[in-house]
């Protein structure tokens, strides 16, 4: 069974694919979708939502995980990442992905084991999860994986 996680952004949106097999998690793919700030806010959306629809489409997941929006002090920008979020659910939705939620925090714990950890412990540990080095992919694409990771260690006893 595969199962995406996705780190939501507007400027770059990380997608990780990760195949559970028998209670052991594995690799498959990940994906970075960049953004320019020189398109407009729709084009952008639409952008994203391309990019997650054919994503879908070639790896076929069962089950995605979603990092919720952290809090912002700056309103516009909660609104902005609330949109981008939104339209990624709409997608899954409309593909037939059932769809988990996970704060940063949730992740960090489940993964790393402590909630407060930075991006390179986070990124350290996913590594060890999913037995693979990820020196040069972007922190989005390992935020990524390691939604999804949270994913399949909550799913795993449940399913199997």
């Amino acid at each position: 069974m595969i199962i995406m996680g996705i780190d939501p952004g507007l400027n770059q949106t990380g997608i990780g694919l990760l195949r559970i097999k028998r209670k052991q998690m594995e690799y498959v793919a990940h994906v970075l979708v960049k953004t320019s700030a020189k398109d407009s806010f729709i084009m952008r959306l639409g952008n994203i939502c391309e990019k997650i629809a054919h994503t879908i489409d070639q790896y076929e997941p069962k089950y995605a995980a979603v990092e919720d929006i952290f809090y912002a002090t700056n309103i516009k920008t909660a609104i902005v990442l609330g949109q981008v979020k939104g339209a990624i659910i709409a997608n899954l939705i409309g593909k037939g992905v059932s769809i988990f939620e996970y704060s940063a925090l949730q992740i960090k714990k489940s993964v790393v084991g402590y909630g407060k950890a930075d991006k390179n412990q986070v990124k350290k540990l996913v590594e060890i999860h999913l037995k693979k080095s990820f020196d040069g992919v972007p922190y989005d694409c390992t935020d990524a994986l390691a939604c999804g990771v949270c994913l399949g260690l909550n799913i795993s006893s449940a399913v199997f």
